[in-house]
């Protein structure tokens, strides 16, 4: 099992669409994806859905089917997590879905963090369950590949979720507020993988599985950045301009790099996505990614154009990810 969170200290860059797209091409390329929405906002969960299953996986009263059901007994301190429930939403692809109620958790996430620390084992077995759903999902499955999808913030949730994580992406848009949360992200990632590995060594019971606290970063994706005669615009190009250092700096700690490099030629640039505009409505209408928008959903024209070359950006990004991560893909 491979597992890649996707993660900025920054929102409303485009993250959780981008796990959306990454998760269908995945699945096109012949991989078998679980999607685990770990954000209390449950984005992730509501770009699968409709609102109609969501009301049936979200009715009053308890959310067996969520990834809260499955740390219901946990959080109640009456037994171990639950089995998850893997929402089918096409050939290749599962979700654990996401639930606004998981926020609940944050609190005893923290207090655990520091039980850990006192080789406390009910406490290891609260900081490792979100690894252990994801372990579940995986296996019952059979994929090949676990995306997680966080919310933006270094709180006790987020600190869970990515300490499960093998493999970190960092979606960026070029301007001032993604530069910033990279100076936050990167420092908050090595404290807990410092952190985590301290309390590896006092886990009393070797039998649990628990999480490496890999955590590696593997590159960043520029999202929605505008184009001119394919160029990205003079507002955002002093921006750009700066991500390899700062993303060398703040997140690799690696404070060598002194020349300023074009960021598509920065081994580290995942990609670079350009904003697709109108084509997300039309994809958010028909419940679907931007790239198997047919003529009937009212991808005519130019945007039918725009729908071919939408396929051949995230073909290429997840090839690159593929390669980075050593998933196979045929």
């Amino acid at each position: 099992m491979k597992t890649i969170v996707f993660f900025n200290n920054k929102g409303g860059v485009g993250k959780t669409s981008l796990v959306y797209h990454l998760a269908w091409m995945f699945a096109d390329l012949g991989v078998k994806v679980v999607a685990a929405d770990m954000d209390p906002q449950a984005n992730l969960t509501s770009m699968f859905l409709d609102e109609n299953r969501l009301e049936e996986l979200w009715p009053d009263g308890e959310h067996p089917k969520t990834i809260l059901g499955s740390i219901r007994p946990i959080m109640r301190g009456v037994g171990d997590i639950a089995e998850p429930h893997i929402e089918d939403i096409a050939d290749n692809i599962g979700l654990v879905v996401g639930d606004l109620g998981l926020s609940g958790f944050e609190d005893s996430l923290s207090y655990n963090w520091t039980k850990c620390g006192d080789r406390d084992e009910a406490a290891f077995r609260v900081i490792s369950a979100f690894h252990r759903i994801m372990l579940c999902a995986s296996k019952r499955m059979r994929s090949e590949l676990v995306l997680i999808d966080v919310g933006p913030n270094l709180g006790a949730i987020n600190r869970a979720a990515i300490i499960s994580s093998q493999n970190i992406v960092v979606p960026l848009a070029p301007d001032l507020f993604s530069l910033q949360g990279l100076k936050n992200l990167g420092p908050a990632l090595r404290r807990w993988r410092k952190e985590w590995k301290d309390r590896l060594e006092k886990n009393p019971d070797t039998t649990l599985d628990l999480p490496q606290g890999v955590m590696k970063p593997i590159g960043y994706v520029i999202l929605q950045h505008a184009m001119r005669a394919d160029k990205p615009v003079k507002a955002y190009e002093r921006w750009m301009a700066r991500i390899p250092k700062i993303y060398r700096e703040s997140v690799l700690a690696d404070e060598s790099f002194a020349a300023i490099e074009d960021v598509p030629q920065d081994p580290y640039c995942l990609y670079m996505l350009k904003h697709y505009r109108s084509l997300m409505p039309l994809a958010m209408e028909a419940r679907k990614p931007i790239f198997f928008l047919k003529p009937a959903d009212g991808a005519i024209g130019s945007h039918a154009v725009s729908v071919q070359n939408c396929y051949g950006d995230f073909e290429k990004l997840a090839r690159k990810i593929a390669q980075m991560c050593r998933i196979p893909i045929q």
